[in-house]
This record gives structure tokens, C-alpha cells and sequence, in this order.
């Protein structure tokens, strides 16, 4: 744009700008709405991004600005709440400028004003117009660059000494830089100036992403002569546009223009292939369905800008398989990429699947210029139930035996083309004649289809020999639309009935009959007999007991008749609350044979058959009458009316129970009995009392009593002496008692001193050593245990062969021990004389203890110690070449003089020749 087009443009924006001020000047004094100015003026490029800000119209409202409402009578061009003019789409305006109204409205008073928005579109002019920038105005191009230096003016405030306004700035056009561009780099985009670089030098800079901000370095500027750069390829698909802000600064850094803003827009360059969000996309649709029905759809996206031909996709189908019925059989549309059928002839039962081929192309689907990409869509043709089950013959036949259920007696087949375990597929089967009385039903095996005829109620030969059912099938989903029953879903089924032979049954089970208890023997009592159900078959049946606990029964084994085998009691263990009951057991002589049982109840009426007993059968009462008294009652086995009330009543004989005794009724069940004298020596006495029941005879008992007279306290209570005499011990049985008591406890004492003295005798009687010292044969003891961890401290080496002398030679002469080997010469010993003194084997025994006790050397267990070894060199020799002495000259009358324990051997030698 040259000068002399930029002057006019000012012009205007300065006498709007007058006549807002004196607008506002005036509106301080009355409120007057209305836009700031008729006609607002803005430079555009000539490529308009939708949504792009262009300017904004500035109205004032008396209410407010929540109530004004913005129009435009322009399609591309809307303006927003705050009064922002924007573009609805992408515009290329190829003319040099746009104009449109705007009016504003407010909603509550329904007034409206009008406003004139013109557009300049900005032109690039020759560059030898002659027209040189003047000063405080802005210029599109320096004269002295190359038609690449496109100027971008700065926006001046100018004031005058009357009105002061501010200038409206300048809409500065966005750049746009193709993507992919191969350069050279860097690449001049754009050259900024300020009017104000002929009086001082000015730096120029720009900030924002891609300059100062990650992407860092995508632009760069010559801070001197101000031209921008480009220093790399772009990519849309990365970033699409840039927002860098330009700043003008002097040599000391002073800001000398305000930044303005620099918008880049990258072109896009169709490098994207359109990629469909899945390689394979699964649809379905029914079978026999219609032209025009919806199936699936597949997309795919372009990372180009879908506003140009480059992001435009479009959609079409490549091949189909299989080609049948019709090559053709789905169709695309080519924008939206939805799948429908263009032609009729879907059927299952033909084709199950199709494959489908699609191609989406960019470039709105230009296969020269546009770039193409494919996905599979299959198709699944899903079933629809237009094939009807049909039976594969018209008729069936089966056969049941006569009282069984739960059998399948027979199996209907069926063909359905649907598909199979489906509803469409699934058969229910549904008897619709023939069967009155509910005996069959039809269940459906889930794996073959087929129905299964099954007997759910026994049949009866005797009553029906056959049936003629009627069967209908169906599926579990209804039919399709139009599609009718086949003539062959129904079917017939001969069921025939085989006899079978049956048990016999009794017709009254259980049956009840009443009668006396105590019928005689032989009676006849009723004729329990039995049906046998086959009616077709010459059978005869047999009776036999099964159950009769008192055996009280007898069955005639041809008629049933029962009679009694023995008198029948009510008051019996095997009856239970009046009846008794047996078992019988009725069977035919068919084959295989049946039997079936009968149960006989027979509830038996009480007679007075049992006589009334006495309680309580002991008592006890006091010797004076007038203390207390003794109730009595009785019990009998009978039932009303043959029990009470009952007669208590004293013999007459003996005469002395009369007179002793005396009974009070109280009721009818329970009377007195007491004393009639005054006083009766304490004792058991045994009372006879006759009772007797209000049966029809009635009956009587004469029962005993047994009463324990005794003394008795204030309390009528019996005393301890009382009590023992009232047992019937006399004063001479209790005396002999005691002394019974005393003669025994004199036995036991007796032989506690027996056995004292006894043990006194053995010890005195010991032996010449000590019976653990006795090496002849005695019982060991083996179970006695050590005591624990703390006797188990001791040395084990002592127990094994010594390597040194000096514990054997330091030990005390004549002791040694059984568990050790002589080492070294044996110890001399004491010579005893020839008669040895009565204390000398006394002495030379605790001597050689007392050595053993203090041995540091022995082991911490007792042992055997032996006094009087004689070594391996004894010049004894052999002891078995040593002879008995007959000649009796030896005299061992000393031994009587060594204590009791040689008394057994003074014994022994000592009196010999008086022997």
C-alpha cells in the first residue's frame, strides 16, 4: 500500500476521532447512546483465518453493556459481546476492501443503532511509486529493498491543544510461511521500521515462542535494519502459528515505539496420508435387510489442515468379497464414511461374512494429486429367525411302560437353517392334543435341538393302552416379518402302553377298627384284604404278617381274615396311646411277583381290668397321734371311667389294725391314715389298706404299707434315737453292735504290732556285709536315675586305663577298687593274729570305708571294693587244690563272741560235734 493510500485512512480515523471526543464531551452533560463513530476502518489481509479479530466497535448504552446485542448483515463477518469483529470462516477476499453494517440493540428498550465497518484489503504496490514515508505516518514499503521488505508501521499519538484523543491501532496482517520449505536459511520473512530511525539509530527485537521461548531461534531479527528471519523448515503439524511481539529501543535502551504484535501463520502442504483409526473395523447387519440400511462407520484423519484440500478426506469402497448376491452390495459415503447396503439379498444362509476394502484419499478425493491410505471393514450378516423349525416326518412312534416317570419314550428331529444355539435356532416344543390328563411333556436337548418326549405323570395300562399326541414346535424368537409357519412344525407320536405287573395294594391304608380290650383268643376281628390292580392278569394273592410286636394276630393267608392269638391288653407296653398296631403284607404270584403292605390300627377300649395300688408304700409317723398323719392315694393302670374316686378302707382282721390305725377321706383320690390310740411304741409296722376302684365291676386290692413309728420333737419332726429305733434295732442289738465294732479294731491294732515286732527281727538278723555289698545273687535295681545335669560333674577320664602311677601309689594301703587294673606292687595289708580279736573285723571294715569315702579318684557312682585281693602272683596258687579239714581240730566258738551278724555262722560251725 502506498502513501497516498495510508492518508486517507487517517484522515477519516481523525475526524471519528473528533467526533467521538465531542460526543463524549457532550454525553457528560445528558446520557446518549450510540457507537462511538459511523464508520470504523480497519487493514486486513487478504487471507482471513476463521475466527481471526479484525477490530472492535466501541458502544456506549445508557443501561449498560450487558443489555446491548450485536448483528451484522454479513454472513462472514460477526461481532462479538464486547464488540470484537471476527471471521465465522476462512476467507480469501480478492476485492480491496469489505464493508458491512452493525447495528446494536438493546433488549429492553428494542432500540437500535447503525454503524458502517469497511475493511481495506492490504495490496503490495510497485516499488518505484516515488512516494517517500512521511513523517508520523506509517508506510508498507520502503522504496529503497526488495519487494520482500514489507514494512510494518508503528502507531503515533498525536495531541492537539484542544480535543485529545487516542489513535486507534493498527491491525497489523498476519505472515505466513509455508511448511517444508527447502530454504536457503535463513529465510527473510518480513522487515520492521520505525519512522522515527531517521533522527536517532534504533535496535530492534523480538520476543515470544520461537524467538526467546521454546521453540527457541525458530525467528530471528537484524536488530539494525529490522528484517526477520526464518532459520529452519516449519512444520504445521508441529506448530501452527507463532505470536512474537517487535520492540524498538535506542542505542541506551530506551524504549522509543511500543511493541506491536506479529502474527505467523504456517501453510500447510498436503505431506500427511490420511490414517483410519483402526486397520480393521467389524460391523453387522441383518440379513434380508434394505437398501439404505445403516451398517458401520469408518474414519480416518488427516494430520493435515482439515479447512484446506490438504486435510479434506474422502471415502471409497475398493472391492468387495464375495461378490454375491451382487458385486455391489454396500455403498460409502464419501465424506462422512458411513456404510449402508444399496442392494437387497443379505441372506445368512448363503453368505455369513463380507470383506470390505476402503480407501480414504486426501485432496477431497483426488486419486492424481491426493494421497490415498486403506482399511478392511468386515461385515457379519447377522441371523434373523426367517426359517421356521420343521419336523423331519410327519409322524413318531414310542413305547412306555405302564407307572414309570422321568423316561423318554421318544426323540423328535427337527431342521432349522437359522443359526445354530441361537433363539432363532432353539426349538420349544408344546403338545397341543392328546393328552387330557397332563402324563407327557416335550423337553428340549440343548445340544441336538431334538425333542424329548418324557413321561412327568404314570399311565395306567388298565385304564389307557395308548396315546395319539400332537406336537407343535417353534423357536424361541418369534418369526421374522412375513415369514409364516411351515405346515410341517406339527407332527404326530403313537405312545403305546406296556403292562407291567403290579403290587397289590390295600384299598384302606391305614385302616382303623375299635374294640374291648381282653377279647378272647380266636375272635375274628375284621378282613384286612388287598386289590390286585392288573386286571388282565389271573393272579392270586397271598397274606402274611409283616409287623406284630405282641404277636397278638393271626391272618388267613387266602382271605385276609384277621383274628386274635392271644387276649389283647390296652394297658400293654406295645400300645401306644390306646392303639396297636400291625403290618401285613399282601402279595400275587406273578412274575417277577409284587407285594404291597397294609398297615391295621386297632384302638382298644379300656375295661376294669386292673385293680387300684396303694401309694406310697413306706411312711412315717410320729408315736402320739395328733402331730401328724399320712396321706395316701393310689394309682391304676385303667382309664376313666374305671380308676377313681377310690375306697380306702382298714381289714378287720387282724383286729389290732382297727384298732391302732384309722383312715380319713379327704377326696375322692386321697385319704388319711393315723394313729386311733394314743400312744404306739416306735417300730416298723406293716398296715394293710383294701382299696378299691369305681370300675363297673369294680376292683379291689388289699395293699401294705409299711410305717415307720418313731419319736418325734415339737416340730413333729423324728428325733436321731428315734429314727434308729423306729429301723427296729433294740437296745441289745445296738450293744452287740458295738461290741463287734470293739473286737475288730483290737485285731487291728494286734497286727500292727505283729508286723512291727516282726520288722524289728529282721534287721537284728543282718548279714556279715551289707545286703547292697552282697555279691550273691540279688535283685538289682536299675531304675534309679541320677540327679540330673548337676551329678553328672565329674571326670571320665578317671574311669579309663591311668597313664600315671602316682593316683595309685598315693592311695590308702589295703583298699582298692573292682574297676581298676593293679599297677605297680600291691599294698601291704594289716596282719591280722592268728585268733583274731572279736572288733577286728569290725575295725578293718569301717577302716577300709573310710579310705573309699575320701578317694579323689573314685567315680561318682557306688561300687564293689574288694579288702583282700591277692594279686596275680599269689603263691597260693589254685583255691580248688585246697582240701576240707575232717580232722575237726579248728574251733570257731569265737565267732559266737563277734556280734549278730556271724551269729548264722556260729551257728553253722560252732556247735558241730553236738550235732
Amino acid at each position: 500500500m502506498t502513501t497516498g493510500s495510508v492518508l486517507p485512512l487517517l484522515l477519516l480515523g481523525l475526524s471519528g476521532a473528533l467526533r467521538a471526543q465531542h460526543e463524549d464531551l457532550t454525553g457528560r452533560e445528558a446520557c446518549k447512546a450510540g457507537f462511538s463513530e459511523e464508520d470504523y476502518t480497519a487493514l486486513i489481509s487478504p487471507n482471513v483465518l476463521e475466527g481471526e479479530k479484525l477490530l472492535r466497535v466501541k458502544f456506549s448504552s445508557c443501561l449498560g453493556t450487558k443489555g446491548t446485542q450485536y448483528e451484522t448483515n454479513s454472513l462472514d463477518f460477526k461481532v462479538g459481546a464486547d464488540g470484537t469483529v471476527f471471521a465465522t470462516r476462512e476467507l480469501k477476499i480478492p476485492s480491496e476492501q469489505v464493508a458491512f453494517t452493525v447495528t446494536a440493540r438493546e433488549r429492553q428498550t428494542a432500540e437500535q443503532w447503525d454503524a458502517m465497518v469497511r475493511l481495506l484489503v492490504a495490496q503490495t504496490s510497485s516499488p518505484h511509486s516515488g512516494h517517500k514515508p512521511q513523517k508520523g505516518k506509517a508506510v508498507a514499503l520502503d522504496p529503497s529493498q526488495s519487494p520482500k521488505d514489507t514494512l510494518l508501521p508503528w502507531p503515533q499519538h498525536q495531541s492537539s491543544s484542544g480535543l485529545r484523543r487516542q489513535k486507534r491501532d493498527w491491525v497489523i496482517p498476519p505472515i505466513n510461511v509455508p511448511e517444508n520449505s527447502r530454504g536457503p536459511f535463513p529465510q527473510q520473512l518480513v522487515r520492521i521500521r520505525s519512522d522515527k530511525d531517521n533522527d536517532i539509530p534504533i535496535r530492534y527485537s523480538i520476543t515470544g515462542v520461537g524467538a526467546d521461548q521454546p521453540p527457541m531461534e525458530v525467528f530471528s531479527i537484524d536488530s539494525m535494519s529490522g528484517r526477520m528471519y526464518v532459520t529452519r523448515p516449519m512444520d504445521r503439524e508441529e506448530r501452527a502459528s507463532y505470536h512474537l511481539r517487535a520492540h524498538a529501543v535506542d542505542m541506551n535502551g530506551n524504549k522509543v515505539e511500543n511493541p506491536i504484535d506479529l502474527y505467523i501463520y504456517v501453510i500447510d502442504m498436503n505431506d500427511n496420508r490420511p490414517e483410519f483409526i483402526n486397520q480393521v473395523y467389524n460391523g453387522s447387519v441383518d440379513e434380508g435387510s434394505k437398501p439404505g440400511t445403516y451398517v458401520m462407520t469408518v474414519t480416518a484423519n488427516d494430520a493435515d489442515d482439515s479447512t484446506t484440500a490438504n486435510g479434506m478426506v474422502r471415502y471409497r469402497i475398493v472391492t468387495q468379497t464375495p461378490q454375491s448376491p451382487s458385486q455391489n452390495m454396500f455403498t460409502i459415503n464419501s465424506e462422512t464414511g458411513d456404510i449402508v447396503t444399496v442392494a437387497a439379498g443379505l441372506d445368512r444362509e448363503k453368505v455369513q461374512q463380507y470383506t470390505v476394502i476402503v480407501q480414504a484419499t486426501d485432496m477431497e478425493g483426488n486419486l492424481n494429486y491426493g494421497l490415498s491410505n486403506t482399511a478392511t471393514a468386515i461385515i457379519t450378516v447377522t441371523d434373523v429367525n426367517d426359517n421356521p423349525p420343521e419336523f423331519t416326518t410327519s409322524t413318531f412312534a414310542g413305547e412306555v411302560p405302564e407307572n414309570r416317570v422321568e423316561t423318554v419314550v421318544a426323540n423328535l428331529t427337527v431342521m432349522d437353517r437359522d443359526q445354530p444355539h441361537s433363539p432363532n435356532w432353539n426349538a420349544v416344543y408344546r403338545i397341543i392334543s392328546g393328552d387330557p390328563s397332563g402324563h407327557f411333556t416335550v423337553r428340549t436337548d440343548p445340544v441336538t435341538n431334538e425333542g424329548m418326549v418324557t413321561v412327568v405323570k404314570a399311565v395306567d395300562y388298565e385304564l389307557n393302552r395308548a396315546f395319539m399326541l400332537t406336537v407343535m414346535v417353534s423357536n424361541q424368537a418369534p418369526l421374522a416379518s412375513g415369514i409364516q409357519m411351515s405346515f410341517q412344525s406339527t407332527a404326530g407320536v403313537t405312545i403305546s402302553v406296556t403292562d407291567v405287573n403290579e403290587a397289590p395294594y390295600f384299598p384302606s391304608n391305614h385302616k382303623l377298627i375299635r374294640l374291648e380290650e381282653g377279647v378272647p383268643t380266636g375272635t375274628a376281628l375284621t378282613t384286612f384284604s388287598a386289590v390286585d390292580p392288573d386286571r388282565f392278569m389271573q393272579q392270586a394273592v397271598r397274606y402274611s404278617k409283616l409287623s406284630d410286636p405282641a404277636n397278638w394276630l393271626h391272618i388267613n393267608t387266602s382271605n385276609g381274615q384277621i383274628t386274635t392269638a392271644a387276649v389283647l391288653d390296652r394297658e400293654s407296653l406295645y400300645t401306644k396311646n390306646n392303639v396297636y398296631e400291625a403290618t401285613f403284607l399282601a402279595a400275587d404270584n406273578g412274575i417277577p411277583p409284587a407285594s404291597g403292605t397294609g398297615t391295621l390300627q386297632i384302638y382298644l377300649i379300656d375295661i376294669n381290668d386292673n385293680a387300684p395300688q396303694l401309694l406310697p408304700k413306706e411312711a412315717q409317723i410320729c408315736e402320739r397321734p395328733g402331730l401328724n398323719a399320712i396321706n395316701i392315694t393310689a394309682a391304676d393302670a385303667d382309664m376313666d371311667p374305671n380308676i377313681g374316686p377310690y375306697v380306702f378302707e382298714l381289714p378287720f382282721i387282724p383286729t389290732t389294725v382297727r384298732k391302732n390305725w384309722t383312715i380319713t377321706r379327704l377326696n375322692g383320690d386321697y385319704a388319711q391314715l393315723s394313729l386311733r390310740i394314743l400312744y404306739l411304741e416306735a417300730g416298723v409296722y406293716d398296715v394293710p389298706i383294701i382299696v378299691t376302684d369305681s370300675g363297673n365291676p369294680p376292683l379291689s386290692n388289699t395293699s401294705i404299707i409299711k410305717v415307720k413309728v418313731c419319736p418325734c420333737d415339737e416340730n413333729g419332726d423324728c428325733t436321731t434315737i428315734g429314727a434308729v429305733a423306729a429301723a427296729g434295732l433294740g437296745t441289745g442289738a445296738i450293744v452287740a453292735i458295738l461290741i463287734c465294732i470293739v473286737i475288730l479294731l483290737t485285731m487291728v491294732l494286734l497286727f500292727v504290732v505283729w508286723m512291727r515286732r516282726r520288722e524289728k527281727e529282721r534287721h537284728t538278723k543282718q548279714l556279715l556285709i551289707d545286703p547292697e555289698d552282697d555279691v550273691r545273687d540279688n535283685i538289682l535295681k536299675y531304675d534309679e536315675e541320677g540327679g540330673g545335669e548337676e551329678d553328672q560333674d565329674y571326670d571320665l577320664s578317671q574311669l579309663q586305663q591311668p597313664e600315671a602311677m602316682e593316683h595309685v601309689l598315693s592311695k590308702a594301703p589295703g583298699v582298692r577298687r573292682v574297676d581298676e587294673r593293679p599297677v605297680g606292687a600291691e599294698p601291704q595289708y594289716p596282719v591280722r593274729p592268728v585268733v583274731p580279736h572279736p572288733g577286728d573285723i569290725g575295725d578293718f571294715i569301717n577302716e577300709g570305708l573310710r579310705a573309699a569315702d575320701n578317694d579323689p579318684t573314685a567315680p561318682p557312682y557306688d561300687s564293689l571294693l574288694v579288702f583282700d585281693y591277692e594279686g596275680s602272683g599269689s603263691t597260693a596258687g589254685s583255691v580248688s587244690s585246697l582240701n576240707s579239714s575232717s580232722s575237726g581240730d579248728q574251733d570257731y566258738d569265737y565267732l559266737n563272741d563277734w556280734g549278730p551278724r556271724f551269729k548264722k555262722l556260729a551257728d553253722m560251725y560252732g556247735g558241730g560235734e553236738e550235732d
